[in-house]
């Protein structure tokens, strides 16, 4: 990657240059072809409100029914403000509502409960049956319960949150931070990749410091890793340096990091060194796709997606899509902007196959800001382009925060982060 790039150029073109690609694939929006296509789509995160609503912009003929269980769908982007006291909840809490009366997709507060690709049918849980013409499946993660001893979803739910899924796991961890004593003890156990958002558990380290440094200064922040390095580490450990001296520690996997297992009753971890105890315990289990995929066998041995990058069309089951964190797709990490660039191309893809045309070679692109205190962010970006090998990154794109970036700098970041959610919840939501 280059040392650096305009930040703000940056910040401004990336939600809407992936848009205007798509539309431009077309000449623009609004023109309809043909008899009316059913296209279904399965989960409303980042990635298949994306798809549901740019299908109608590019084909407002085409039939779209968005399937999501939360009629108020909490994002996980934005969660660790929350933890840190940044935001509410409420404040990272978006509906379906201009969907549904702006474009008239079709929105259905309902679980999918199984996929027939026979018979390209989804089945809902009150037995409802929808068919379609093409499917979308954006699912997000789910876990790989047992991958930890002694860490189950129970246990999540109860005493150990994961709060990897933003709403009531984020509550619980920010209640437990809350009536956590001074001077205690939070431990954060982030798994190996690859896994959604990859900067998330050292960004939530960073929060959970500010909030601690301003409301209980004499506690402390031990990060159990069962990696030996992780995204924009230089970068964290500057800035943990600069604003929480002495109130963070990391240890890699092979420095005691790897979690053997976990004792709820006893609030400690077992590590290869010894007994860790802790008042507060995030465990960030092993990840996979989301049980719907699984259950689909869209999934393959390893627990992702596998997908043709051209359209994203699983190379399972054709006929039906799979994007955002469920999918494999290179180098790309799992990340709200990924999913929703990723949605845009299988948007472009779907309507041209509908048409009986072949898709169109796509750029993708990925930002991805975190957040190491109320005026203080760091950034990642890169662009992405089919290569003979599947996606690849362009080599020279994007680009990281400098390491020797000034203050001033710093909180530009900051400022372009908040500016980049209101952005694409804007353009996914709005």
């Amino acid at each position: 990657m280059r040392g650096t790039i305009t930040r703000r150029e940056f910040s401004k073109v990336l939600i809407s240059g992936i848009a205007g690609t798509a539309l431009g694939v077309f000449g623009g929006a609004g023109r309809a072809f043909g008899a009316s296509r059913q296209v279904v789509v399965v989960g409303g995160g980042f990635g298949g409100a994306t798809t549901a609503k740019y299908l109608k912009k590019l084909d407002p003929s085409i039939s779209v029914t968005l399937v999501e269980p939360k009629a108020a769908y909490v994002t996980c982007p934005f969660s660790n403000w929350v933890l840190g006291g940044l935001k509410t909840m409420s404040e990272i809490t978006v509906t379906y509502s201009h969907l549904s009366a702006g474009y008239g997709i079709t929105v259905i507060a309902e679980s999918a409960k199984s996929i027939d690709a026979l018979a390209s049918t989804v089945t809902l849980g009150s037995g409802r049956v929808l068919h379609y013409d093409r499917l979308v499946v954006s699912p997000g993660i789910d876990f790989k319960w047992g991958a930890v001893e002694g860490y189950s979803r129970s246990i999540a739910e109860s005493m150990m949150p994961h709060a990897y899924q933003a709403g009531t796991q984020t509550e619980l961890l920010r209640k437990q931070l809350l009536d956590m004593k001074d001077g205690g003890t939070v431990l954060i156990c982030p798994p190996a990749n690859p896994f959604r958002c990859p900067p998330g558990p050292y960004e939530r380290a960073s929060l959970i410091a500010h909030y601690l440094k301003e409301r209980k200064p004499r506690s402390k922040i031990i990060i159990l890793d069962a990696k030996e390095k992780f995204s924009k580490q230089a970068l964290f450990s500057k800035g943990w340096a600069a604003l929480y001296p002495g109130m963070i520690e990391w240890r890699g996997s092979t420095a005691g990091g790897k979690v053997l297992r976990v004792d709820p009753v006893a609030m400690s971890v077992m590590t290869e060194p010894g007994e860790v105890r802790a008042d507060v315990i995030n465990v960030i289990p092993p990840q996979r796709a989301g049980q719907i995929a699984v259950d689909a066998g869209l999934a393959d041995a390893g627990g992702w997606c596998p997908v043709n990058p051209l359209s994203f069309e699983s190379t399972i089951h054709p006929g039906i899509h799979v994007i955002g964190d469920a999918c494999y797709a290179g180098p790309m990490p799992k990340s709200g902007f990924v999913a929703s660039s990723q949605g845009k191309v299988a948007a472009a893809a779907i309507v041209r196959l509908l048409r009986g045309q072949d898709p169109v070679p796509p750029s993708l692109v990925n930002t991805c800001y975190s957040l190491i205190g109320p005026g203080y962010g760091i950034s990642v970006a890169g662009v992405y382009r089919l290569s003979s090998e599947g996606i690849a990154e362009v080599p020279g794109s994007g680009g990281l925060t400098p390491i020797d970036a000034d203050a001033e700098f710093l909180e530009q970041e900051a400022m372009f982060a908040r500016a980049w959610y209101r952005n694409i919840v804007a353009d996914i939501w709005g």
